[in-house]
């Protein structure tokens, strides 16, 4: 890892395999994994602190089974953190969770991490055979088991929806005591409030408007953290936005734009979402929008301005949107740990020792 600061930059992807916008064709799943698995290692090499990658149960997607995907980059990195961004926990079994993400940890040796929530998309309920009506109740007890088994080598306990577990041991136990798991939140107070409650670190997915928004939800969580008797100091506060980065702002406007257009209208015809444009592109990479992209200076004074507004200590920038030329992608990490992240870290090392003169 890279000497602490108080602020990790990382990079997130759901291994998109969606048409491109000018040939229509589809990368494959193998290939889009194994270049996934290459994004780590680069990533890694060039010292960013972590690297995520999200569930989701689609055809359009390749990230099915994340943990196996971050366990193959842990073989084969040294540093860089690893998490799942998000298991959707609600639909799937906290033990198998927890396992997977301890083996992980061990193979990694201690870089593993979860992060948690509800997901977007709600494909994986029928797929595992969970009823949407439980969509609540089934992440709050859920949750709550995960959290029990991190804590302890054996569980008592029982809830509305999964068997009961009565004095059983769970393993193997994570390198990592305890092991790290993150709530993420698309920004509904409820979310905040949870984390809040429970202690956790929390990730605000800021994918479109201005991330200011957002700082009443950091309110509400440090409000309900602080109520339960945490720690206020100590609590740990992500966002997660799109975008690229490369050697100027016209090339990574024009090779990042058409992508993100194709994308965000292909998830927003799922989702209910209006119809995204250039228009709302150039809105959104305006200093006060929630899309990162630029040269290396423009992308680091953006992430500067969010962590000013929002006092985070995580910043996940999400590569790739859509399915974009996978050397474009290379490059784009390899510019976002070697030129965005000195610049942040330079500048929060100066107001560091500034506060503490």
């Amino acid at each position: 890892m890279t000497e602490s600061i108080d602020f990790e930059l990382g990079i997130n992807t759901f291994l998109e395999t969606s048409p491109d916008p000018v040939t229509g064709k589809r990368i494959s799943h193998p290939e889009r994994i194994r270049n996934g698995i290459e994004e780590i290692v680069v990533a890694d090499q060039a010292g960013l602190d972590v690297f995520g990658i999200g569930e989701h149960q689609r055809f359009d997607f390749a990230s099915e089974a994340p943990a196996v995907i971050l366990a193959a980059a842990a073989a084969l990195t040294k540093r860089i953190r690893l998490t799942s961004a998000v298991t959707v926990l609600s639909s799937d079994d906290p033990v198998r969770v927890y396992q997977s993400f301890s083996t992980l940890d061990s193979i990694s040796n201690g870089r593993a991490e979860i992060m948690v929530g509800r997901g977007a998309f709600v494909d994986s309920f029928p797929l595992f055979g969970y009823d949407l009506n439980d969509y609540e109740e089934l992440f709050e007890e859920h949750l709550e088991l995960l959290l029990k088994i991190r804590a302890s080598e054996k569980v008592t306990w029982r809830g509305g929806h999964r068997p009961a577990i009565h004095n059983l041991g769970v393993y193997p136990r994570s390198v990592q005591d305890p092991l790290p798991v993150w709530v993420g939140s698309g920004g509904r107070p409820d979310s905040a409030i949870r984390a809040g409650t429970l202690g956790l670190p929390i990730v605000f997915a800021i994918i479109g408007g201005n991330p200011e928004r957002f700082a009443p939800l950091v309110e509400l969580y440090k409000q309900a953290a602080a109520s339960a008797g945490h720690d206020v100091s100590k609590l740990k506060i992500a966002t997660h936005s799109h975008g690229f980065v490369s050697e100027t702002t016209e090339e990574a406007v024009r090779l990042h734009r058409p992508y993100q257009v194709v994308q965000m209208n292909e998830l927003g015809r799922v989702l209910g979402w209006a119809p995204y444009t250039e228009a709302s592109y150039e809105l959104n990479r305006k200093m006060d929008g929630s899309l990162y992209v630029g040269d290396p200076e423009y992308v680091a004074e953006k992430i500067l301005h969010t962590r000013k507004m929002l006092g985070t200590n995580r910043f996940f920038l999400h590569l790739n949107i859509g399915t974009m030329p996978h050397r474009e992608v290379l490059r784009a990490i390899e510019l976002f740990g070697t030129r965005v992240a000195p610049i942040v870290r330079k500048e929060i090392a100066k107001e560091n020792k500034q506060t503490t003169v």
